[in-house]
């Protein structure tokens, strides 16, 4: 039986990831609005691009630290593994589908980020680091992206293999949102940090 922590928890995780930091910081920072310039993408690597390290940090900070909570209030409501999964997943598409943005979003990568923090540490530390290995090196942030995505599923069957799910599924969407970056890397025009 579905619990009530759940049924709270669950459309409160969406809302959450719906609230876009790349928007207000922008704002904070006179810069342009992320879904007019750049990749039009609300997420910190365009926010990078229009201003510089400091409002992408805070921008990849809100959008972790929402998916972090999100999951957080579901540990607090005592749900159990697949339901903290599902929670995760609904704070990732507020990201993608936010409500409050007329369900124009970004790719979903800091969101995830902050879920699986929360939610499997060791995968997601682990992830992280090939995240950032890639990305120092080929300075392609998709294409680090879709590298941690592939190994995604297989580190956390040995990590936290109660989440395995969860990541098959975030590594499918986040592939998906990915699609056009797919094209330009295989074209050899996606645009470098």
């Amino acid at each position: 039986m579905v619990s009530t922590g759940f049924m709270i928890c669950l459309p409160l995780a969406y809302l959450l990831g719906s609230s876009m930091g790349a928007y207000l910081i922008c704002v904070l920072f006179g810069l342009p609005s992320p879904s007019e310039s750049g990749s039009r993408n609300p997420g910190a690597t365009n926010v990078y691009r229009l201003g510089g390290m400091l409002p992408a940090a805070l921008t990849l900070i809100w959008d972790a630290g929402k998916g972090a909570l999100a999951v957080g209030l579901g540990h607090l409501a005592g749900l159990e593994a697949e339901y903290l999964g599902l929670v995760a997943v609904a704070a990732v598409l507020g990201h993608i589908l936010p409500i409050y943005h007329k369900f124009q979003g970004g790719k979903g990568v800091a969101t995830m980020l902050g879920t699986g923090l929360a939610l499997a540490f060791w995968t997601t530390l682990i992830l992280g680091a090939v995240w950032w290995a890639l990305l120092l090196w080929k300075r392609i942030s998709s294409l680090a992206s879709l590298a941690a995505a592939g190994l995604a599923p297989w580190i956390a069957y040995f990590f936290n293999p109660d989440f395995t799910l969860f990541f098959v599924v975030l590594s499918l969407v986040l592939v998906i949102r990915h699609r056009d970056n797919i094209i330009a890397l295989a074209k050899g025009k996606e645009q470098s940090l």
